[in-house]
């Protein structure tokens, strides 16, 4: 039974946060890409209806497109951490600061949940951000044609507080597994990046309807990654081997 000391755990959070820090390409794209959404989105839609504005009385029709729209804050949960869960081992053994950590007693477990708890909490708070611009702005467009307030609904709660969380660990967790076995920063994120075609598949099928983005499908889903995400917990921490990386990545 794997037994954590949060305290420990957060100590490790809070030095990779400090990291974090100075990695300004991560934190552009950290908070560019949900902006991005924020404002794309709502951006091609009132750009759509201003070419066609017969297409601004379709109504009700258009909301299976604002649901697929939404799925775009679980992308981005899903992308955004690797770059930070990356280079929290890699990079640190390149630049020698990994092995003091390791030396230390605290177990495998606190060492990476920490890390997972750094790569998690600054994209995670950038997309909730995000979110919230982009109800304002959807609601504000599409009120008058809908006749209500489309945003929030229970849809969009299960994506921001059940779906993108669970996919946003299930990133780092790979992305941490595979960073403890690897020497390249670069590889283990082209490595990762494989794991988001899944992502970009299911977003083209709630584009054209094949699984509609509802509250029971999304909750399938989520339990679907809540099982990875606990195996995957359980195997990193099985294969983290600290001996391996002190006497190995010299």
């Amino acid at each position: 039974m794997i037994e954590l000391d949060l305290q420990n755990a957060w100590s490790v959070a809070s030095k990779d946060f400090e990291t974090f820090k100075s990695r300004k390409g991560v934190i552009y794209a950290t908070i560019l890409f949900p902006l991005g959404i924020a404002l794309g989105f709502p951006g091609i839609v009132a750009a759509i209806w201003h070419i066609y504005p017969s297409s601004a009385s379709a109504g009700g029709s258009f909301t299976p497109f604002l649901d697929a729209f939404s799925f775009w804050f679980v992308i981005g949960a899903a992308s955004l951490p690797s770059g930070i869960a990356s280079y929290s081992i890699v990079g640190e053994k390149i630049q020698k600061s990994l092995e003091p950590l390791l030396a230390t007693p605290m177990a495998d477990s606190d060492i990476l949940l920490g890390k997972c708890v750094a790569s998690f909490v600054p994209p995670m708070a950038s997309i909730y951000a995000g979110s919230v611009i982009y109800m304002i702005l959807m609601d504000a467009l599409t009120r008058s044609v809908l006749g209500y307030l489309y945003y929030p609904n229970w849809s969009f709660g299960v994506i921001l507080l059940v779906l993108a969380p669970l996919a946003s660990i299930l990133s780092i967790e790979l992305t941490v597994i595979l960073s403890s076995h690897a020497n390249d920063i670069r590889a283990v994120q082209q490595f990762t990046g494989v794991m988001f075609f899944p992502f970009i598949i299911i977003y083209v099928m709630t584009e054209i309807n094949v699984i509609p983005l509802n509250t029971i499908n999304l909750l399938i889903m989520s339990g679907i990654f809540l099982v990875a995400d606990l195996f995957l917990f359980y195997l990193s921490t099985a294969t983290f081997k600290r001996e391996e990386i002190l006497t190995k990545w010299k």
